[in-house]
């Protein structure tokens, strides 16, 4: 029986989420032979964690749904660990990098990536704290049901389990490493009240993250793309394509990956921004791997510290470094789209040897266009006036600082994907600690 991970990074109360994906864990055990690790990485205060613990007690108990809740300092002695036994050079940048003192959506992917790996399973699927499940004849709609239904799978089989085949047909004996789907409901970053306030704003402020040889009608194409999910249409019926997945139809709240993938390469592990956690999605894709984008759409919801002040600051700064984090990425997704299936060896698998020169190259790259974006995010702000003109003045000030850490990011995810491999290799030697 294969073992499976679903995993729940979270840093903020969700017991009503966590009892949700308990039952997708059962579900996913009663349909399909598999047992499966149901992963929380805890890095909620106490009395949350609290919550928390008690919300996966009261889970009903299935023999093959086995619970792992770590917090910080569990997921860090795992790691100490595991980056002991690997031997690696600078064990302490890299701990920072796997847990670091900010938030990281690609370092929390990573944890669970490796811990997945040290509990011998094969897949990860992933799902987020402000999220919940779609109903249909009031019943919940499990992204799981696809997942484990393609993943892993070589594509000319998992071609019956899909409502449509896209793929051309000499990928067929290659696997599957991804299948997702996106959400319905607010949009993923908090944007949505500059649209109101100002839809010529809004356009400027998104299109500043477009690569910077587009033209007009590709930016307009990402603009009313970028941060929508699948709008708010409900689910009615299933529909899933097997085909080179299309990264504007998935995102990290609903997706799930194959371990032949994450066990050579990680997110990543940039700190204080949004965006790092999709590297992969486009390695799939460039590299010539099949996929199942899926219709079974989780709902995107905004919990309340997000409307708060300090909520504000600290969502548009991350937006800041992710708009800065494109100069180096464009260059990346550039190269492996020149690269397609050379970034494959004669198995099928990643070379991420290839993927870190790749990311070597991008670091000397000019920053003169990163500043001028951070000019021109500051003065579409104060055109709006209010909170977004006082972010707009404390943006200017950050913003050498910002420019730094989106190179010293790019350089600090080449060390990551140097050592992952050797990293894996020893969390799938040390198993997990108290896990059966």
């Amino acid at each position: 029986m294969r073992r499976i991970c679903l995993t729940l990074p979270t840093n903020r109360e969700c017991a009503g989420t966590i009892a949700a994906i308990g039952a997708e864990a059962a579900w996913a055990a009663a349909h399909f032979e598999v047992e499966v690790h149901l992963l929380v990485l805890d890095s909620a205060d106490p009395a949350e964690r609290a919550g928390h613990a008690a919300a996966l007690a009261e889970l009903p108990p299935d023999e093959r749904v086995v619970v792992h809740h770590l917090d910080e300092d569990a997921q860090r002695a795992f790691l100490a660990a595991a980056i002991g036994r690997a031997a690696l050079a600078k064990p302490e940048q890299l701990l920072e990098l796997m847990l670091p003192a900010g938030c990281s959506y690609g370092a929390c992917t990573n944890r669970a990536f490796l811990i997945a790996a040290a509990l011998g399973c094969s897949s990860v699927h992933r799902r987020d704290s402000d999220s919940r499940y779609q109903e249909a004849a009031g019943e919940p709609v499990y992204p799981i049901r696809h997942e484990l239904a393609g993943l892993g799978r070589p594509a000319a089989e998992a071609a019956a389990e899909v409502t449509e085949t896209s793929l051309d047909p000499a990928l067929a004996d290659r696997p599957v490493s991804l299948v997702g789907a996106t959400f319905i409901g607010e949009l993923s970053v908090d944007l949505g009240e500059i649209e109101e306030l100002d839809p010529q704003v809004y356009h400027e402020v998104v299109s500043l993250w477009a690569p910077a040889e587009w033209g007009p009608q590709d930016i307009d194409l990402l603009v009313a793309e970028s941060f929508r999910g699948a709008g708010t249409e409900p689910f009615e019926a299933d529909h899933s394509v097997l085909d080179l997945p299309d990264m504007w139809r998935l995102d990290m709240c609903n997706i799930s990956f194959d371990h032949e993938l994450y066990h050579r390469v990680p997110l990543p592990p940039a700190k204080d921004t949004i965006g790092s956690d999709y590297f992969l999605l486009h390695v799939v894709h460039d590299a010539g791997l099949p996929g199942v984008v899926h219709n079974r759409h989780i709902v995107n919801y905004y919990t309340g510290e997000r409307r708060t002040d300090e909520g504000f600051l600290v969502y548009q700064e991350r937006y800041a470094k992710f708009v800065l984090s494109m100069l180096y990425l464009h260059h990346i997704y550039g190269r492996l789209t020149e690269l397609g299936s050379a970034l494959l060896d004669d198995r099928h698998h990643v070379r991420p040897e290839l993927l870190a020169e790749v990311i070597r190259e991008s670091l000397p790259l000019d920053r003169t266009p990163s500043l001028e974006r951070m000019d021109r995010l500051a003065a579409a702000y104060r055109r709006l006036g209010g909170r977004y003109a006082q972010f707009a003045d404390r943006l200017a000030a950050l913003t050498p600082r910002l420019v730094d850490e989106a190179q010293a990011d790019t350089a600090d995810f080449a060390l990551l994907t140097e050592a992952w491999g050797p990293l894996v290799a020893a969390a799938q030697q040390l198993g997990l600690p108290d896990a059966p």
